[in-house]
């Protein structure tokens, strides 16, 4: 049993690489690019330009806090 449990595990494993490296990409089975994932998210932003992360800046009023240490 466990012996098919490690093969069937291994055979999963070489699926996936070979999907992920796009050796799979003749049958139709092609993993989206980091850039293809979500587009339509990029369309919908709003003046991403002005968008300033401030690390020290107090938390706004009516936002807990966040605690020490995390």
């Amino acid at each position: 049993m466990l012996r098919v449990v490690a093969v069937l595990l291994l055979l999963a494993n070489l699926g996936y690489y070979a999907w992920t490296h796009g050796a799979l990409a003749m049958f139709g089975m092609e993993p989206a690019r980091f850039s293809e994932r979500e587009p339509q998210r990029l369309l919908q932003q709003i003046r991403p330009e002005v968008l300033r992360i401030d690390k020290d800046a107090p938390a706004a009023p009516g936002m807990p806090a966040s605690a020490p240490g995390s």
